[in-house]
């Protein structure tokens, strides 16, 4: 019997995932069938597994559930909670060795990445090949299995630097990304790793479909998440002024963690093979800056300010070049799917979420 709630540690994140298995995706699509999640340890990918876990607790949809982790020790705190479920099964290997799977998978929703600017930036060889020849042995996987559906998780990154002025960014418009810039090789990776998954839609019919995420944060941050949103809720927790390393100029769109997972499952089960859609909340386009202070004034009582210092070595930090980023989702919104937290709960859910796990 699948008893157990799948966040006990996490009420917030509890909340978040009933809430997806509520919402009238077509699950019915699924129900009885095998999902293979890679990265499924990560902030997304464990959100998946957990929300297709709470469906079926809710549902009874009976769909069988593939966590891919490299890492088994972290594995098991991140899915304490399903270890004794029949409906999850951790499945640990490496992406960049060929996947090994016996039994039938009918979905694959595939996750595993690189995901820290600095290891771009020192390990930018691995950030390619992880991107490559892991998401090759994703798709001859699939291909061999004859998948039902499949989504990569890309990243606005593909977008590059937008030319200024460029207005809400569509699933057509493309900006200038620098190849002899080491800290490129994410956002080359994921545009050439795109390329790649339509080609095997269009060579081999496997049915792919890609999601290009905004950043996304929410429940499940972990406290020491080197990431620009979490250091700024640590600052508030830890009554610390914001230090800045740039101007803060850069504009971006975010989205909440629980609107990405949901947004995920409705291109997964709704969306058109062979086609992108941007996943953000397209009220949330920010500056760095402008995102630090309304940390500061979401907890006054923090005392907190924000401070600008840039270091001599800005370039070690693996930032990206200053831009203005404001993704549009019209397309995504016309499979059904909706946000539904704004950029300041997005702090307070996060805030709350970190406090009841440490």
């Amino acid at each position: 019997m699948n008893n157990t709630i799948e966040s006990s540690n996490d009420s917030i994140m509890q909340q978040d995932l009933e809430e997806i298995a509520k919402d009238n995706l077509p699950i019915e699509k699924i129900a009885g069938r095998t999902v293979l999640v890679t990265g499924a340890s990560g902030l997304i990918g464990s959100q998946i597994v957990k929300a297709l876990a709470c469906i079926n607790r809710l549902k009874n949809t009976n769909i069988r559930i593939l966590a891919f982790v490299r890492n088994e020790e972290k594995a098991k705190k991140v899915f304490a909670d399903l270890l004794e479920r029949e409906d999850v099964e951790l499945v640990l290997g490496d992406i960049n060795s060929a996947i090994s799977i016996e039994e039938d998978v009918d979905y694959i929703i595939h996750g595993a990445s690189a995901t820290s600017s600095k290891y771009f930036v020192s390990n930018p060889v691995e950030t390619i090949k992880t991107a490559m020849d892991g998401t090759t042995n994703i798709l001859e996987f699939a291909k061999e299995k004859s998948i039902k559906g499949m989504v990569y998780l890309s990243s606005l990154e593909v977008y590059g630097t937008p030319d200024a002025g460029s207005g809400m960014i569509s699933e057509t418009d493309y900006g200038y990304i620098d190849p002899m810039n080491v800290r490129s090789s994410y956002s080359e990776g994921k545009r050439m790793v795109e390329c790649l998954c339509v080609s095997y839609a269009k060579e081999y019919n496997v049915p792919v479909k890609v999601a290009r995420l905004s950043q996304t944060f929410g429940t499940g941050v972990e406290y020491n998440d080197g990431r620009v949103f979490a250091e700024f809720i640590r600052c508030a927790m830890e009554k610390k002024d914001i230090v800045l390393h740039t101007a803060g100029n850069t504009v971006r769109s975010y989205c909440y963690s629980k609107d990405a997972v949901s947004a995920i499952l409705y291109i997964l089960l709704n969306g058109e093979n062979a086609e992108a859609y941007n996943v953000t909340n397209m009220d949330t386009a920010i500056s760095i800056r402008d995102m630090a202070e309304l940390v500061c004034s979401i907890y006054p009582e923090s005392g907190i300010r924000t401070r600008i210092e840039i270091p001599e070595d800005v370039s070690s930090f693996g930032y990206n070049p200053e831009m203005i980023i404001r993704l549009d989702s019209t397309k995504l919104s016309k499979l059904g799917w909706k946000a539904t937290v704004d950029l300041p709960d997005m702090f307070i859910r996060m805030r709350k979420s970190i406090e009841e796990r440490i």
